[in-house]
């Protein structure tokens, strides 16, 4: 299986551009630039993992929170994967390498919120022995 990598470059960011869309598709690549480096600033990160053609399938970006309903944990922000690898176990790849750094720096969990329509996602995630403990509301401010 291929290996995790950190996006630490704009070069690197530029790669995972594909991936990201697929899942967020409101956002302009330029937008997207701009939101991650107020992110990285607060702490988030983001994994891909990269094919022997440079192309980038799945990535992943979270970051380290405490909270106290649940503790110290790390929240996904994003995880996606492309269509056209859907079913490579890169999801899974990448959801294993968070969960086995959470438990290296013995953290009390992994949480993620996931839209109710994305039967996949969710499968992948009960899977991983996820539970399903809440509801996520919102109010927005923006159309």
């Amino acid at each position: 299986m291929k290996p995790v990598k950190f996006a630490d470059t704009q070069e690197d960011y530029l790669k995972c551009w594909k991936a990201v869309s697929a899942l967020r598709p409101m956002l302009t690549e330029d937008k997207y630039l701009e939101l991650i480096e107020s992110m990285k600033i607060q702490g988030y990160q983001l994994i891909f993992i990269e094919e022997e053609n440079g192309k980038v399938p799945a990535i992943l970006g979270f970051r380290y929170l405490t909270m106290l309903y649940c503790g110290h944990i790390i929240y996904i922000d994003d995880l996606s994967t492309l269509p056209e690898a859907r079913g490579k176990g890169y999801g899974g790849l990448l959801l294993d390498f968070v969960i086995d750094l959470a438990q290296e720096k013995k953290l009390d969990g992994v949480h993620l919120d996931s839209g109710h329509q994305r039967f996949d996602a969710h499968r992948l995630y009960l899977n991983k022995k996820f539970k399903i403990n809440s509801h996520h509301f919102v109010l927005t401010f923006k159309d």
